[in-house]
């Protein structure tokens, strides 16, 4: 099915962090929408201290009104490491799926880098209470720079089929000085896995660079429908996208029939930028889900999260 324009209706924000625990002062960024049951989904975000430094905890929301929060945790279930690991600057969680029993989380950790502000990493986490509680797997990260990724991967988006995992990630090619700032400059590439946790890479681009227009393309969300890989991901330019509208992230969409190589096919994916509001100058970083034939995107807004996440609403059945 292919998604336009016209059919998405935006509902609004559903929730930006109050300010008011030390651990949680600003920011819900890179939601991720994970149903526990048929009547509520549990929404992971990442949120920041007074340093910055962002850990990973969430709300519980009604699957079918996600605007009405049941329950807000009051505590992180996943945060940064000790000094020195590949997590010791923040842990922001990317994408959760189910395997013998347990809820994986694959999360993006962050170092502080002196040339280039910040360098990722991805690592692995497990729950068995459905997220209330994760244990990393490894002291170390699962997915590095490499031959292939020389400045840094995050952001992952995971899928299982049969015996093969599938992942969809972001890979930094360079850094770029634009105005005295260090820029990254990263696109979408595909590796594969027998077990979630080794995994090859043949420096497979899904999503590239289309420099001046594209020069970033940030969290893929990848689900496959109809006999089609749909994947959503976020796009903006080098220059200006902190203070810029039209260069500021922007939601798009593409399909692929093998998942590796991709067609683009809305620039904006029917999710458009308010005239005002928490959503006026930027919408990124979403993921999906479908309950009762309802198609629902969970999305952050302003400041990459800063003005908390909403939602917007694709009715499958019309």
């Amino acid at each position: 099915m292919r998604f336009t324009k016209s059919r998405w209706k935006k509902k609004g924000l559903i929730f930006k962090p109050k300010g008011n625990v030390d651990w949680s002062l600003t920011h819900a960024q890179v939601p991720f929408a994970y149903p526990i049951n048929n009547d509520v989904v549990r929404i992971f975000y990442a949120t920041r201290d007074i340093n910055s430094s962002s850990s990973v905890s969430f709300i519980d929301v009604e699957a079918n009104k996600p605007s009405n929060i049941i329950y807000k945790h009051n505590l992180p279930v996943l945060q940064k490491g000790n000094k020195g690991t590949f997590d010791d600057s923040g842990t922001m969680p990317s994408w959760f799926l189910e395997h013998e029993g347990k809820l994986y989380l694959y999360y993006t950790a962050w170092n502080k880098s002196v040339e280039a502000s910040y360098r990722l990493s991805i690592g692995l986490a497990v729950s068995e209470d459905q997220g209330l509680t994760f244990k990393k797997m490894f002291a170390g990260p699962i997915l590095d720079r490499s031959i292939f990724d020389p400045i840094w991967v995050g952001q992952p988006c995971v899928i299982k089929e049969q015996e093969v995992w599938k992942m969809w990630y972001l890979s930094c090619e360079k850094i770029e000085e634009i105005n005295n700032i260090p820029e990254p400059f990263y696109n979408v590439k595909y590796a594969e896995s027998k077990d979630g946790i080794n995994w090859q890479r043949d420096n497979k681009v899904c999503i590239d660079f289309d420099f001046g227009t594209i020069d970033a393309i940030g969290r893929p969300c990848v689900y496959f429908d109809d006999g089609i890989y749909k994947m959503y991901h976020s796009n903006r330019k080098a220059v200006g996208y902190r203070e810029k509208k039209d260069a500021a992230y922007r939601i798009g969409y593409s399909e692929s029939k093998d998942g590796i190589n991709w067609n683009r096919l809305d620039a904006d994916a029917g999710i458009i930028k308010s005239d005002s509001g928490w959503d006026s100058m930027m919408n990124e970083y979403c993921s999906t889900y479908k309950r009762d034939g309802i198609r629902y995107l969970i999305y952050n807004g302003n400041g990459f999260g800063a003005s908390g996440f909403g939602y917007a609403v694709l009715d499958e059945r019309e």
